[in-house]
């Protein structure tokens, strides 16, 4: 076998394929954000909404055996609180769920409760990654998290990903969507870290020029590469 034209075959092959997007139907740039907003400039705890089995830190002011460091939203997304009972807590912001308690607490048993509601870790929610990281899996974020860091729990992309098609997709209305990121730029400044939330997906790309490239030196024997071009 000619190992120099096999060589020539595969690099060359490995640009065609380069040249073409594995994401081509995707929004990218500008448009990613409209479908994956990003962290800058947004609180993006005050949205998430709280889910079953997630802790909870409840503090009524000046109220210390109502105030609790730690209570858990059970199975069926329910809290258990002193004197008012069960209260709905899925699908409930922080600040919905101290809304509430205040007002079931002020409607019998205290004057104007004044109720902080802190989400302390999220059980419920987890983003699953794939593709070229150097550890693929499904991982608990707290609430929110983002793209850079949902990478960096999967111990950061492998040295063949195509770090410019990066995709995350998410259930929105009942309709799976997605996103492509840069992620070289969102690391040097030149783009903002998409929020990400239980659920989605992140994809990361392979870049077949270094793949192609890889695998070759790896099966080829390499003096007959470099020996009969």
């Amino acid at each position: 076998m000619n190992w120099g034209r096999l060589a020539t075959s595969l690099m060359l092959a490995a640009t065609v394929g380069a040249c073409s997007s594995v994401a081509p139907n995707l929004p990218r740039g500008a448009s990613a954000y409209s479908v994956i907003p990003a962290a800058s400039g947004t609180d993006t705890t005050r949205n998430y909404e709280i889910g079953p089995l997630d802790v909870l830190q409840v503090t009524v002011f000046q109220e210390p055996d109502l105030s609790f460091d730690e209570l858990q939203v059970d199975a069926a997304g329910n809290l258990l609180f002193p004197l008012i009972g069960d209260v709905r807590a899925t699908g409930k912001t922080a600040r919905d769920l101290s809304l509430e308690i205040a007002q079931r607490l002020g409607e019998r048993y205290l004057v104007n409760p004044q109720v902080s509601v802190l989400i302390r870790s999220s059980v419920s929610q987890r983003v699953t990654v794939e593709g070229n990281v150097t550890e693929p899996g499904v991982y608990d974020i707290r609430g929110t998290s983002t793209l850079l860091e949902a990478l960096a729990r999967a111990k950061s992309p492998t040295r063949v990903a195509k770090l410019d098609e990066v995709v995350v997709f998410r259930v929105i209305d009942g309709t799976r969507m997605g996103a492509v990121f840069d992620v070289k730029a969102i690391r040097e400044g030149e783009a903002d870290d998409p929020v990400l939330l239980g659920g989605d997906t992140v994809v990361v790309g392979f870049d077949s020029v270094k793949g192609a490239f890889r695998d070759f030196l790896t099966t080829a024997p390499f003096f007959a590469v470099f020996s009969r071009f």
